[in-house]
């Protein structure tokens, strides 16, 4: 990746995710990245473009996060809702950034929005991996509500209400 295409998207990343991806205007992250306009549409032809680049690269970071938790089965499961919990509750946390996207792209056949469905299946089917791997005989409606689950967290722990988060978690994690 070239050294501006590297600087947009982090400048767009940062932006997108602290103050909202429709707020924020093209030019705003092309003067924070210090690039010239014709650099910014060298590497996307458009806004939508760089918004996609920001979810697929924010989607394969979180992947390689949980991906890499040890453990096997509920136990791992625990460690992800744990790590979870402590991400949304900390400093800076402003929701995922997939859940603030799809609220800013209504539009369901959106490419955003297909995007954020692609996380969300993926949690999905890892949870039910997981699942599986303990044992669970019906994984799909449990991985489902961990799905349910996540979205919970990250929206609490946005409002900033730390003792619906831990007690959300908790609740998960006794429940399966």
């Amino acid at each position: 990746m070239s050294e501006a295409r590297r600087r947009l998207l982090d400048t767009a990343s940062r932006l997108f995710y602290a103050e909202g991806i429709h707020t924020v205007g093209i030019d705003r992250i092309i003067a924070e990245a210090g690039v010239a306009k014709a650099t910014f549409y060298h590497h996307f032809k458009a806004k939508d473009d760089l918004v996609i680049a920001y979810l697929t690269e924010e989607y394969g970071r979180q992947r390689v996060v949980f991906e890499a938790i040890e453990g096997s089965g509920t136990e791992r499961i625990g460690a992800i809702f744990d790590m979870l919990g402590t991400a949304s509750c900390g400093p800076g946390f402003r929701g995922c950034p997939f859940l603030n996207a799809a609220t800013e792209f209504a539009d369901p056949t959106h490419p955003v929005r297909g995007i954020v469905d692609d996380y969300r299946a993926w949690f999905r089917d890892f949870m039910g991996t997981l699942l599986t791997e303990a044992g669970r005989v019906e994984a799909a409606p449990t991985a489902e509500f961990l799905l349910v689950m996540r979205d919970g967290i990250a929206v609490s722990g946005m409002l900033n209400d730390v003792t619906a988060v831990r007690s959300g978690v908790a609740t998960a994690m006794a429940t399966i």
